[in-house]
């Protein structure tokens, strides 16, 4: 993942977005980083490839949106992704 590939603050709101779509394996990661206990200065170093000591606000502010919305992902934007899959 390279800087290009995200925003600095995820969606927000109740519906799905491209945004979102295009970043459901980096949602998984995140919730997958916090499962596994890593700080998330350590998450956001490596998904992210920002440095939380040189950008510590902007490292939070990226981290703390993206898993805010990837957990609105497995609470609610599944529902919506499911509906747009083929049966």
């Amino acid at each position: 993942m390279t800087k290009l590939d995200y925003i600095d603050q995820a969606p927000e709101g109740p519906a799905l977005t491209e945004y979102d779509r295009q970043h459901i394996k980096l949602y998984m990661r995140l919730l997958d980083a916090e499962n596994d206990g890593a700080s998330w200065q350590e998450a956001v170093e490596i998904l992210f490839q920002i440095c939380p000591d040189s950008e510590p606000e902007r490292a939070r502010r990226v981290h703390d949106s993206h898993l805010a919305r990837a957990h609105w992902m497995t609470q609610h934007g599944y529902r919506q992704l499911r509906r747009g899959l083929p049966n």
